[in-house]
């Protein structure tokens, strides 16, 4: 294993360098992510799914997070950042190599598997990312850094489905796709299996690539950064902790970064079909998802510019998840249609799009709280944090199983209790550092 050094010791080239390297990741992960935006209407169609089936894309990428997430820190601990990251990035490029095999024979458990694959190596880099860049700089600039690492991700977000959507979709798809359900099984089966096989080349090339990427992180500067260094303040705090679950405010920040997370899908991937719901085309809705980004940008850039000079990490924190809580209600119970950026839509959706300002500084406020004083825990705690990324894969069944047996917009009610605990965490819950 390389020989590490400590985060104050880097000089300020260094951590410049690190940061750029760290949010070259963050955008890989971005771009790998949500391109399931586009995939799950794109498999809903070539594979004849209903949305609790199309919705198992999610689950199957993002319960790898939680099957993954342990044995990742203890990867990363035995190995490194490094070699831990190259191992991340194979694992991925296995995953999007699986996708060729799943698209000659349109099996949809063979695609669960890829996606569940291209998870599991995401879950490894997000292990050694998120750590990385938390203690990468002084904690009181912490959501700063993860802000910057945010627009890397979502930036490539916005980008994903629209280059999957250039690539894989034709301008004549709309007509082909209101044909489909007309033609006789014969010429049924042959087109969806045309339709499916568009995966392969993209695929392919993005196999490749990540292949390419786990070698250039390997050999990078990216400086071993020692993540488990006590202070004697913290040393003296967790002499007598022998366990993570010792942490309660590591273990309720665990539960908001699922219910967080799993709000942020749900307002990204299920955004096309409720348009859909609306009469909008795949051809139209597909850039739902890019309005729901941006807007997450749009947080990140106020975030960046303010925090800590105008307000702390904290209120944004607060502030965020009260707006989501009212955006949500807006979602359920806003009525009117309105004409905006060459739409023509229910008011409802644009408050689906509104979800990603209120989402876009939680991440960035629960980590720095969930982390405080773990000291040599801290990798550990990280992929317990990491854990619940597999929220992403829970909840959007359950918006599915809302959808399919009352509506779409009815699927929106499972945001309630979400923002309501991550208003909880926001002012309680970090604060407590003891179970009695």
């Amino acid at each position: 294993m390389a020989l590490t050094t400590t985060a104050s010791s880097l000089t300020k080239r260094q951590t410049y360098s690190s940061i750029f390297i760290i949010g070259m990741l963050f955008f890989i992960f971005g771009f790998v992510s949500w391109v399931n935006a586009i995939l799950i209407p794109y498999f809903k169609i070539a594979c004849e799914l209903n949305h609790f089936q199309s919705y198992l894309v999610a689950f199957a990428f993002y319960i790898a997070y939680f099957v993954m997430s342990v044995p990742s820190a203890y990867l990363l601990k035995r190995v490194g950042f490094k070699k831990g990251m190259m191992a991340g990035f194979w694992m991925m490029a296995l995953g999007a190599a699986i996708f060729i095999p799943a698209a000659m024979v349109r099996m949809y458990e063979l695609f669960l598997l890829g996606l569940f694959t291209l998870g599991g190596g995401l879950a490894i880099l997000q292990t050694a990312a998120n750590p990385y860049i938390t203690v990468l700089g002084p904690q009181e600039r912490a959501a700063q850094r993860i802000s910057i690492m945010g627009i890397c991700n979502k930036g490539a977000g916005i980008l994903a489905p629209l280059v999957f959507a250039a690539v894989i979709l034709r301008p004549t798809d709309s007509e082909l796709f209101s044909q489909i359900p007309l033609m006789d099984d014969q010429t049924r089966t042959q087109t969806l299996d045309a339709l499916i096989r568009r995966v392969i080349v993209p695929y392919g090339c993005v196999s490749a690539v990540l292949l390419a990427l786990g070698l250039v992180v390997r050999y990078s500067s990216l400086p071993e950064i020692d993540t488990e260094h006590e202070t004697e303040a913290v040393a003296s705090l967790n002499a007598g902790r022998t366990s993570i679950f010792q942490f309660p405010h590591l273990i309720l920040g665990a539960v908001a970064i699922f219910l967080h997370v799993g709000t942020q899908v749900i307002a990204i991937d299920t955004i096309i079909g409720y348009a859909g719901s609306m009469g909008i085309d795949l051809l139209e809705a597909k850039t739902f998802p890019s309005y729901t980004l941006s807007a997450t940008i749009i947080g990140y850039l106020i975030g960046i510019a303010c925090t800590p000079k105008l307000f702390s990490q904290l209120t944004a924190l607060r502030i965020c998840t009260v707006l989501g809580l009212i955006f949500s209600f807006g979602i359920l119970f806003a009525t009117g249609s309105i004409r905006f950026l060459g739409h023509d839509t229910h008011v409802s959706i644009w408050f689906v799009v509104l979800l990603g300002l209120a989402n876009s500084l939680v991440w960035a406020g629960i980590w720095p709280l969930a982390l405080d004083g773990l000291g040599r825990f801290t990798k550990l705690g990280g992929s317990i944090l990491i854990m619940g990324l597999c929220g992403n894969a829970i909840l959007p069944l359950l918006y599915g199983y809302l959808a399919d047996n009352h509506s779409l917009r009815d699927g929106y009610w499972i945001l309630i209790p979400c923002y309501a605990y991550l208003i909880f965490y926001a002012f309680k819950g970090y604060r407590i550092k003891k179970w009695t």
